[in-house]
């Protein structure tokens, strides 16, 4: 029951923080999930309805599917473009970043250096969502953002393999590289076949059962749905990368669905909704348990907090010698080799719950308490900094990005054009008072402007017999507002012809037309 409780207690969270974000649009709604999660942990009453953070809950349940849904929507071909990016960021850069930041430690504060590895393994995975964060209201170059999104889809397994050989250098005293290196391609090389072995046979099972008589849309997308789980499940009971296993599979999906498209249409239509869906909440999840386990984490830790800063020190150092390896690399490496480019992508480098989950991890690792309070100390400020620090830099260095406070306002105007459209096909025609009066309030209520006033008064009106359409006045109604839709998709075709506004926009609101004819002529839905 504990577990249900505290899923409700921070589904609800999310939905209220992205309810919030959207009063205060200048802070992204993933600090503001952030600091719901901070709320939840200084009240008693909440606090104490969700259990400690269990890591290994933390990647199958929230971590797996999240990925798995990223990989869905990252296009293969960009992957295999990007593939000598990915070796050298999510491996070299890796790599390279652990052995300098580790040296940095041991030289300057004299901290062990299987105990350095272990802090600078933990900040290796880096989090898109959290850059996202970051960057948001402001014009990011799409390239470096691009190379950051495949770096985090694929870094996190390198972090769990450098960690694996601190955690051994520290108890054995030797640091094997052949056996490590080996480890490190083993787990990478066998989630990826591991990913795409699975996937292939999800894939073949799914269009196998939906070309049958045996296909049903519940039973597909429940089979969609645990794919992830199950993936990444097998993946480490292999003893190779859960994570690259769950990441390929997303990109297989992704092939899967530009080739069978319109086999089911209904189907797939819901299957994005779904992705959608399961995507926003699952990301809100994410931040709303790192606010809540940062805050347990100060408060459980408050009195080490006082009397010592070394934790403060080492994690100031540690991060800042991770954004130095960031920027040399990117100046060999990345785009344009600029200093522009360079710093873009070492501040992009956002670290966030995987980080948060790594450390966890370490409770059954036989690592004495003093130790385990100085790394969660250590792995929560290199955390904070790795959001602060490029927040603020960003936000005086970056151009303020005012597409979407454009976009809303040329949506809002497009949305009432299109309604008149509509609304001047009905006046033409020749219908009755009723089928008239339903079909103008409908059209309207594509601006989304109408009163909840307006809105009460049609509701009870329709919960009155008297008011409900006959049979032929429903024909009538539903032949009507279709001749409106052709109206507006036509007004809206000839608008993209002529170049006059984004194009993106203009197909967004064709969309939402297509999806209102089609609760329109849906036989299959009673609610309309």
């Amino acid at each position: 029951m504990e577990p249900m409780i505290a899923m409700f207690v921070i589904t609800l969270a999310v939905a209220i923080g992205n309810i919030l974000a959207r009063l205060v649009p200048a802070i992204s709604n993933t600090y503001i999930n952030l600091l719901m999660g901070i709320l939840i942990a200084l009240i008693p009453f909440t606090n104490d309805l969700i259990s400690k953070f269990n890591n290994e809950f933390f990647m199958i349940v929230i971590l797996a599917p999240l990925l798995f849904f990223e990989g869905q929507n990252t296009p293969v071909v960009m992957v295999r473009k990007k593939i000598p990016n990915i070796i050298g960021t999510a491996g070299v850069l890796a790599i390279f970043s652990a052995v300098v930041s580790s040296i940095l430690l041991h030289s300057i504060l004299g901290l062990a250096l299987p105990m350095a590895l272990i802090i600078i393994s933990i900040c290796t995975p880096t989090d898109a969502t959290a850059l996202e964060s970051v960057i948001s209201g402001h014009e990011f170059p799409e390239s470096t953002q691009e190379t950051l999104k495949m770096e985090s889809l694929f870094n996190d397994a390198t972090g769990i393999i450098l960690l694996q050989a601190g955690l051994i250098w520290l108890q054995s005293g030797h640091l094997n590289l052949t056996q490590n290196i080996g480890a490190l391609l083993l787990s990478s090389i066998g989630g990826l076949i591991v990913g795409n072995i699975l996937a292939g046979f999800f894939t073949i099972f799914r269009q196998w059962l939906i070309r049958s008589s045996l296909n049903d849309i519940f039973s597909q997308n429940m089979i969609y749905l645990l794919s992830p789980f199950i993936i990444y499940i097998i993946g480490e009971l292999l003893h190779v990368s859960g994570i690259i296993a769950v990441v390929v599979a997303g990109l297989v999906n992704n092939s899967e669905a530009n080739r069978s498209r319109f086999v089911a249409p209904r189907q797939m239509n819901l299957g994005v909704q779904m992705v959608n869906f399961f995507n926003e909440m699952l990301n809100g999840f994410v931040f709303v348990t790192l606010g809540l386990n940062l805050e347990r984490i100060f408060t459980e830790h408050y009195n080490q907090y006082i009397q010592t800063k070394n934790w403060l020190i080492i994690g100031t150092i540690s991060y800042t010698g991770l954004l130095i390896c960031r920027w040399i690399y990117a100046r060999l490496f990345i785009g344009d080799h600029s200093n522009r480019t360079a710093s873009s992508f070492a501040l992009g480098g956002v670290h966030g719950t995987v980080t948060l989950a790594m450390t966890f991890s370490l409770l059954g690792n036989n690592l004495n308490s003093h130790i385990f309070n100085l790394i969660i100390l250590v792995e929560t400020v290199v955390i904070v900094l790795s959001m602060l620090v490029p927040t603020l830099i960003f936000h005086w260095w970056l151009p303020i990005d005012n597409t979407e406070k454009y976009a809303n306002k040329t949506l809002n105007e497009l949305r009432h054009d299109v309604s008149m459209v509509g609304i001047k096909k009905i006046n033409s025609m020749e219908l009755s008072k009723a089928v008239h009066d339903s079909a103008i309030y409908d059209l309207q209520d594509q601006t989304r402007n109408k009163s909840l006033k307006s809105f009460i008064s049609q509701w009870t009106m329709i919960a009155s017999d008297s008011n409900v359409l006959t049979t032929l006045q429903s024909k009538e109604q539903q032949k009507a507002l279709m001749s409106a839709f052709q109206a507006e998709r036509e007004y809206l075709l000839d608008l993209e012809k002529q170049n006059k506004m984004d194009s993106k926009i203009i197909f967004g609101q064709y969309n939402e037309i297509l999806l209102a004819e089609s609760l329109l002529v849906d036989t299959e839905n009673p609610l309309v």
